[in-house]
């Protein structure tokens, strides 16, 4: 699979989102675990993202998850720490950590190692909390390189939120 970054459709879509959020009044907040910050880096980008961004988390370990984004222990040791379960958990939690009505949740295998059989490298799981509902979705980017798994996931955040924002906030057209 040939992954091709495309910066400035991933920058109209942050800034729609900024736009959205500031609209609403709400804030959003990340919990990140392969892509470690950078989804949250690429909205501070966008010169008006301190109107609708507080804080976020980079939840590496395991550890780190439990302790600050309230993943059970028990769902990580029954689904894995890269499961949809796991990534809904860490939106939530990040959401409700930080007072944010929108949470996003990531986390995946970026490679070069880590893989398996059942969960590959390039295999992101993402979480997503819009005003109360949870969303979860599974994404195989290949094999294409560590850094281009954090790219792709992070390109996969601002697409998903861009479309999925407007419907759930009720405000402005679907990019």
């Amino acid at each position: 699979m040939e992954y091709v970054f495309k910066p400035e459709e991933t920058d109209a879509r942050a800034a729609l989102i900024v736009d959205i959020l500031t609209q609403k009044g709400w804030t959003i907040s990340f919990a990140e675990s392969c892509t470690a910050g950078l989804a949250a880096a690429h909205l501070v980008d966008i010169p008006s993202a301190s109107n609708v961004f507080n804080a976020s988390f980079v939840t590496y370990s395991n550890d780190a998850k439990v302790k600050y984004v309230g993943v059970p222990e028990e769902i990580i040791e029954e689904k894995g720490v890269v499961s949809e379960e796991v990534a809904v958990r860490m939106a939530a939690g990040t959401a409700r950590e930080n007072g944010a009505q929108v949470g996003v949740g990531i986390t995946g295998i970026a490679g070069p190692a880590g893989g398996t059989e059942k969960k590959p490298v390039g295999m992101v799981c993402f979480g997503f909390y819009i005003d109360g509902k949870t969303m979860s979705t599974t994404r195989q980017f290949g094999d294409i390189g560590r850094d281009a798994v954090r790219i792709a996931s992070v390109e996969y955040v601002y697409t998903f939120l861009s479309t999925m924002l407007p419907r759930l906030a009720g405000t402005g057209p679907v990019l």
